[in-house]
């Protein structure tokens, strides 16, 4: 086979650059996905009556371009939310973000909290250039929110020291409250939401994979190959070994894989990008979807900062959209973070996520689990210490040279979500048809699915 333009990856990257190279006029492309759907990571399995996601997959549309296509995309077929995120701590259920709601915690943790925050309002430190996540927190909002939340709960998500953690993940991700928003908290129940994802929307029916089917739909037949696992890439040659297609021969090349795996795919590499990829690091989130057989209360999501935990979040899709889970049940998702490549015993997992959700309250000892199903994502964070962004350069700069654009949440080895993972492929065909395309061309229904 020969296409002009060769995806790696039917997630949402890969779709959008598809999508948007039609509307650039480049016409010769070819997706090629793994598993037997378009979707990826933000894909979606049903089974037992309900339908569960890889982990909580909400739409934060900050973009007009960005959310006039999803929207349009989706159609009548989401609904918007104003979040209901909780953090579980000392006994106790706070609101999130941590920072700016410690009413409810031990008046001594409280007071450290604020007077802490309160210290780096009246005495700021001076940081490095570039500091580390740790310094940075301990300076942004005081040793006792360090202390209580952003320390355990970033260790245990990040799975490593935050003084090896740069800041260049967190920007939107990690809001700062003014100090009498801190103080009010305090004390009085807090209505301002903080943060990019104070309001979300989802699909009605479907669960987030109705979003990357709709995406599919707008792609002529056969673009989309799905089943369809690469084995090899030959950056020399142009050439990819693609299980059920044979060898692919390609002008441009899109990588939306996991960075990590593609340089593993791909040859040949120098010494120096060997090197890099080495230095790559990341997080495994072991997913544990469960089916409870009665309703869990309202709330979206809940942290747990404490070690005692064995997870760090749970989150209740059924209450992103009932249609996920038979009437009078909920769906619940589990996440526990390990480091990548770690060996698991996934039974042992199993049962101290089950003693902790008890331990949490979550469950009761009656509880019956209609469904449970374990979905991991290989690379659920980039790890972003100071290894990463040098590492990365000195990747890219070698991809570049040969015709190979690497996007997306894991092609581009970044923190990001599905907004912008989308608005990467648009970008990605911008660039390898050399014109911009105007956000008019994609409103809704400018491209119906083809039949």
């Amino acid at each position: 086979m020969k296409t002009d333009v060769l995806i790696l990856g039917g997630g949402l990257a890969g779709l959008s650059t598809a999508r948007h190279l039609r509307e650039a006029g480049i016409r010769s492309r070819l997706v090629v996905e793994a598993k037997s759907r378009a979707g990826g990571t933000a894909g979606s399995v049903v089974t037992d009556g309900f339908t569960f996601d890889y982990t909580g997959h909400l739409l934060h549309l900050h973009n007009a371009y960005g959310k006039k296509l999803i929207l349009g995309l989706l159609g009548g077929n989401v609904a918007s939310h104003e979040r209901r995120a909780w953090i579980y701590s000392q006994g106790a259920f706070t609101k999130y973000p941590f920072q700016a709601n410690t009413r409810g915690l031990p008046p001594a943790v409280v007071a450290e909290c604020v007077a802490g925050f309160l210290e780096t309002v009246h005495r700021p430190k001076t940081l490095p250039k570039a500091p580390d996540f740790l310094s940075w927190s301990r300076a942004t909002f005081g040793e006792g929110v360090t202390k209580h939340f952003m320390r355990p709960y970033n260790e245990k998500l990040w799975r490593t020291s935050l003084s090896r953690l740069t800041t260049e993940w967190q920007g939107r991700f990690v809001p700062k409250p003014a100090a009498a928003e801190v103080v009010y908290g305090a004390f009085a129940e807090q209505n301002k939401l903080f943060g990019y994802n104070a309001t979300f929307r989802y699909p009605v029916t479907g669960g987030i994979q109705a979003l990357p089917d709709a995406l599919a739909a707008t792609l002529e037949p056969g673009v989309l190959r799905v089943g369809a696992r690469v084995l090899a890439v030959d950056l020399r040659e142009k050439v990819a070994d693609v299980e059920g297609l044979g060898q692919v021969r390609y002008e441009r090349l899109v990588n939306t894989l996991p960075l990590c795996d593609f340089l593993d795919l791909a040859t040949p590499l120098p010494i120096a990008v060997k090197a890099a990829r080495a230095k790559l690091r990341w997080n495994t989130v072991w997913n544990l979807n469960l089916g409870v057989d009665r309703l869990l209360g309202d709330k979206h999501w809940v942290y747990y900062p404490e070690k005692k935990y064995p997870f760090y979040r749970v989150g209740f899709s059924s209450n992103f959209s009932p249609n996920l889970a038979p009437a009078g049940h909920t769906a619940v998702y589990v996440e526990v973070a390990r480091p990548g490549g770690m060996r698991v015993d996934v039974p042992r997992l199993e049962a101290q996520v089950l003693t902790g959700l008890r331990e949490a309250g979550v469950l009761r000892k009656g509880d019956t689990l209609s469904a449970k199903v374990w979905m991991p994502v290989k690379v659920g964070y980039v790890v972003y210490d100071f290894h990463r962004t040098p590492a990365v350069n000195a990747i890219f700069s070698h991809l570049n040279r040969h015709g190979v654009e690497s996007i997306g949440r894991y092609g581009g080895w970044k923190y990001s979500f599905m907004e912008e993972t989308i608005l990467d492929g648009k970008r990605c065909a911008e660039r390898l048809a050399g014109k911009a395309l105007a956000p008019e061309a994609a409103h809704a229904g400018e491209l119906a699915p083809l039949k």
